[in-house]
């Protein structure tokens, strides 16, 4: 997942994308020395890091600094763009658009570091303030997409954008200046303005306080065990790390099984004892809508009515049609038909996996029917049953550090010629982190990469890349691009092993990187995954391939201890069950994307109250054919950060419509020779080093050669459409 700008006005994360991207004029150049200045240690963020790369200052940076760095940021920022508004000479690309993104400087520095900081090391202080300013962001933002004079001088440019002699990149950039100013309300009344404005700001409190709800109520959700007998089917390792955690929360002595923010809980495929995967199950389906201080059903009523009412304001049926205006995907019925066609082979396959665990259940005289909380059980019995191994067996051969230097990097090596080296030197937001300088195969800096790959209490849910500073060509700016997973960290001096599906995420999360770090666009607006939502998810799935690619994986899947390569049997039985369980994985995505839709495509008087949530959750699984109780949906409404606190607000299907152009582009890679060079180095030239500078759709269709077709998604997933 990439971590994601919001879609309007006034959320948290919008001011990269939608408001004006960070540009470091100031900033001094990659490699500066690293000695502080005077006024960067009383505040680090009122000035650009001098570190190389500009890699922000961790080690200096205080919660203390944010607030008065923010003040002084958007003071700044509205000066700026004051200047540009009120510009006496006549509009011009350079004196209006260019000076835009040039803007705000200080801002999006301060911005970006707090963003970093809240989703991956927050705390009390940091969420109170978090509370605080998204508000007063929501204010500042759409005091400057509201400028009827700033929005004049660039329409003015725009309807004379053919007479202005640009660059087809200038150009877009006009095109998409202009549309955002529109897309965030500039041709409104002042009445229609004001209105805006004031959902706009409720808007931005709703999100905080779901986000902030969904991590406290993963805390408060974690279940408490007794005694070691109860946990039996864990690894020594595991329970180890349950005991640590028990001892922290002030437990000693028992054992705390931490949630992660899916439905879906890791304990469930190895506890052996029912009545506790019940309870885990439990605690993670009632998240948020349990009653209590952290209950988000109120929250999620709030924001789809508010979301609907704005798109209405906006000239929009719904919040979706909306947010599809956007995408590639085009529409609704687009998205609407893609789902339908997913739904029944989905379900079909996911009621057969069902079948063959409920016949191991009923042949070991279990007694009870099969359930979400027993399915992980059975499927691995199943597993080991049909193809003779199960995922333990895959995990020695996994260990993080080889995953990523050995698998991971090699790969991009492989397939782009670019090279890694460590630098200790430099530092993250914890130790656990690392940084590497990346460079191209002709010996140039590319720019930095940092890895946080352990899972924390403080951290948000999930996997993301974030770009810690943006590629821009106005200032000759390289990337800093960060992966951050959520792997549960073995106690001291154990090796952190892998899942099969962590391997997976780790390549899917290389590939967002990948976007960033290739950035070569004129125009930090443009710069990495500056892409629309729904196809943002498309080079990064394409990456995932590599992972069991023949050469790449005999480079990496070694054992950690002996260093002896997985044996070719086991790979084998891997590839077997490559189908496996994807009736279960594709139904619970489905039915996650059918949430998703269905909440942004009220009217806003149809919205549920909060009484009303858990109930229309049900009704649009029902609907969509999708409420088989085995397989809840990955997210529940009530703790469904993607749709509700991030940019994936009827945007969930990005995943699916993503894996649909992937599907078609892995394709093209194994018909033209898979891992090489020149592959590689077309798909960077023609997509990865392209940013938002060209519609997407274009420069897909430029890679591949044609439009984009589902059947090899189906094929993929083991499924036959209707």
């Amino acid at each position: 997942m990439l971590t994601s700008p919001a879609s309007f006005p006034g959320t948290r994360a919008l001011r990269r994308l939608l408001l004006v991207v960070p540009v470091l004029g100031l900033a001094l150049a990659a490699g500066a020395a690293d000695t502080p200045s005077p006024a960067m240690s009383a505040n680090p963020l009122l000035t650009p890091s001098p570190l190389p790369y500009h890699l922000p200052p961790f080690d200096l940076i205080k919660d203390e600094h944010f607030a008065p760095a923010f003040a002084q940021g958007m003071a700044e920022d509205l000066k700026e763009n004051e200047a540009i508004a009120n510009n006496p000479d006549k509009p011009t690309f350079d004196n209006t658009i260019v000076a835009m993104e040039r803007s705000g400087e200080l801002l999006n520095r301060t911005q970006r570091a707090f963003d970093i900081l809240t989703a991956s090391l927050t705390n009390p202080t940091l969420q109170k303030l978090e509370a605080d300013l998204s508000p007063q962001l929501a204010a500042h933002s759409d005091a400057i997409k509201l400028n009827p004079k700033l929005f004049a001088r660039v329409h003015a440019l725009y309807e004379a954008r053919d007479t202005l002699g640009l660059d087809p990149e200038s150009k877009r950039l006009l095109w998409r200046y202009n549309k955002d100013f529109v897309r965030a309300g500039a041709l409104l009344s002042e009445a229609d303005k004001a209105k805006l404005r004031a959902l706009n700001a409720e808007l931005a409190v709703l999100s905080t306080r779901f986000s902030q709800n969904v991590l406290k109520e993963v805390a408060a959700s974690a279940v408490l065990v007794d005694t070691r007998a109860e946990l039996a089917g864990l690894t020594d390792a595991q329970i180890a790390a349950m005991a640590a955690a028990a001892k922290a929360a002030g437990h000693e002595g028992k054992f705390l099984i931490q949630l992660q923010n899916t439905t879906g809980q890791p304990p469930l495929d190895s506890l052996t004892n029912r009545a506790l995967r019940e309870k885990i199950m439990a605690a993670s389906l009632a998240r948020g809508s349990r009653g209590g201080e952290f209950d988000n059903r109120a929250v999620v009523s709030r924001i789809a009515t508010l979301r609907a009412e704005r798109a209405n304001l906006l000239g929009y049926p719904t919040h979706a049609a909306y947010q599809l205006d956007e995408q590639t995907a085009g529409s609704v019925d687009t998205v609407n038909k893609m789902l339908a066609q997913l739904a029944p082979p989905a379900v079909a396959n996911a009621r057969r996996e069902a079948a063959a665990m409920q016949a191991i259940i009923d042949a070991e005289k279990g007694g009870f029917q099969l359930t979400a909380s027993d399915w992980d059980f059975y499927a691995e019995k199943v597993r080991k049953e049909k193809y003779a191994f199960d995922e333990s067996q895959l995990k020695p051969y996994f260990e993080l550090r080889r995953v990523l230097v050995d698998g991971v990097f090699y790969a991009a090596t492989q397939l782009y010629g670019i090279t890694f080296k460590e630098r200790p030197d430099l530092h993250g937001y914890t130790p656990d982190m690392f940084v590497f300088e990346v460079f191209n195969a002709d010996g140039s800096k590319l720019g930095l990469f940092l890895g946080d790959y352990y899972a924390r209490p403080n951290k948000r849910g999930g996997a993301w890349m974030d770009a810690y500073v943006p590629q821009s060509g106005l200032t000759g700016d390289l990337p800093v691009i960060a992966n951050h997973l959520n792997i549960p960290k073995p106690p001291a001096g154990e090796p952190t092993l892998l899942t099969y599906d962590e391997v997976k995420t780790a390549f899917h999360e290389f590939g967002h990187a990948l976007h960033g770090l290739f950035s070569n666009v004129k125009y930090p607006r443009f710069a990495g995954t500056s892409v629309p939502r729904d196809f943002v998810e498309f080079p990064s799935q394409v990456n995932e391939m590599w992972r069991d690619w023949p050469a790449v994986l005999s480079h990496y899947a070694k054992h950690w201890q002996t260093g002896a390569p997985i044996p070719p049997e086991l790979l084998a039985k891997v590839a077997a069950a490559s189908k496996f369980n994807q009736g279960y994985m594709t139904t619970e995505l489905v039915a996650a994307n059918v949430i998703d839709q269905a909440w942004h495509q009220l009217a806003p008087s149809a919205v549920p109250g909060a009484d009303g949530v858990v109930a229309f959750e049900a009704a649009a699984l029902k609907k969509a054919g999708v409420d088989f109780p085995p397989v809840p949906p990955r997210y529940r409404s009530t703790y469904f950060s993607h749709s509700f606190a991030g940019g994936y607000s009827a945007g969930y299907y990005s995943y699916f419509w993503s894996e649909v152009l992937d599907a078609d582009t892995v394709n093209w890679f194994r018909t033209h020779g898979g891992l090489t060079r020149a592959n590689g180095d077309r798909f960077r030239a023609k997509l990865l080093s392209r940013g938002g500078s060209e519609d997407a759709m274009v420069l897909f269709r430029d890679f591949t050669g044609g439009d984009p077709d589902i059947t090899p998604l189906l094929e993929r997933r083991g499924l036959k459409s209707n």
